[in-house]
């Protein structure tokens, strides 16, 4: 198989999937290392194609509705309570993006839609010991959303500014 035909079936995989697919499940499947479908990846991003790198691995992006930017603030006691608020109205966290002083904008992609998915972050975080991004602001952080519809975000919006979480300029 040629790097291009790895390629075209690194994507097929990653399409086809029902959950994210890590760079090392990619990589023995197709029998190479993890770096090198990390290279496939960039190269298959660079061509336009649209794929999602999450702490669980990567997939293709299926945004569907309406996209939306949000500004919270919390502590890391209120972040299953802000991911949950957001999921259990229908949308989709996306990402979570960071305006850092000397590296600019650090985005992670998160790809939560389920009380599940939010139950499996917070755990990697744990286990991992890693900070989340927001401990780079003093808390405050940015999500790109997927909803349904405009009705979920507000749903949200409200669910979120009730619970303090809402990044409010005072404007």
């Amino acid at each position: 198989m040629t790097a291009a035909e790895r390629r075209t079936a690194v994507l097929a995989e990653i399409r086809n999937s029902e959950k994210p697919l890590s760079a090392a499940t990619l990589a023995q499947k197709f029998g190479v290392s993890r770096q090198a479908v990390v290279g496939d990846i960039a190269l298959l991003r660079a061509l336009g194609n649209e794929i999602i790198a999450t702490a669980r691995g990567y997939l293709v992006s299926q945004a569907e509705g309406i996209l939306a930017t949000i500004v919270c603030t919390h502590t890391m006691e209120n972040m299953a309570l802000e991911l949950n608020a957001i999921v259990d109205n229908g949308c989709t966290v996306l990402d979570v993006c960071v305006e850092h002083p000397v590296y600019g904008e650090i985005i992670g992609g998160l790809n939560l839609s389920s009380r599940y998915d939010v139950a499996e972050f917070m755990e990697k975080l744990e286990t991992e010991s890693a900070p989340p991004l927001y401990s780079l602001t003093g808390g405050v952080h940015v999500h790109n959303l997927s909803c349904p519809s405009k009705e979920a975000l507000e749903r949200v919006r409200i669910k979120l500014k009730e619970l303090g979480i809402l990044f409010d300029t005072g404007k």
